[in-house]
């Protein structure tokens, strides 16, 4: 489920003014294709601002997300990786972020465990901060 969701929906950029946008950057395909509405993509922002970075995940990656109902129609996931670290508050780098939305309280959860799988991998994990291509990032996950 996750290399179906992320194929076609990756870009790499090598920086980004702001955390705000790369946010917004990572939600752009999922815009695009009417999964999620603007509102959003502000509310992924607004999470940021009032609960501080718990979407960080590990270092240097970020899974911002918000509830489905401020504009989610369906289940779907970006990645965006960046060359040079983005600061998120408090001066925390992000280089990779998987940008996530759900129209349901759990329609995400399988696609979350997958994730969870390739994070929980420290050799993938790794890997993800040197991944160039959607072949290549596609490649590393094995579903």
């Amino acid at each position: 489920m996750l290399k179906e969701q992320l194929t076609g929906n990756t870009k790499f950029i090598d920086s980004i003014d702001s955390w705000q946008d790369a946010i917004r950057m990572g939600a752009q395909p999922l815009l695009e294709q009417g999964i999620v509405e603007e509102t959003y993509v502000e509310a992924m922002i607004q999470n940021v601002l009032d609960n501080g970075n718990y979407i960080i995940l590990l270092p240097q990656v970020a899974m911002p997300h918000a509830r489905p109902e401020y504009g989610s129609k369906g289940v779907g996931m970006t990645f965006l990786h960046l060359e040079e670290p983005v600061m998120f508050p408090g001066e925390e780098p992000v280089k990779v972020l998987f940008t996530l939305s759900s129209d349901s309280p759990d329609g995400h959860l399988e696609l979350i465990a997958s994730l969870g799988e390739v994070l929980s991998d420290e050799e993938l994990y790794q890997k993800l901060f040197d991944v160039e291509t959607e072949q290549a990032l596609l490649d590393l996950i094995k579903e």
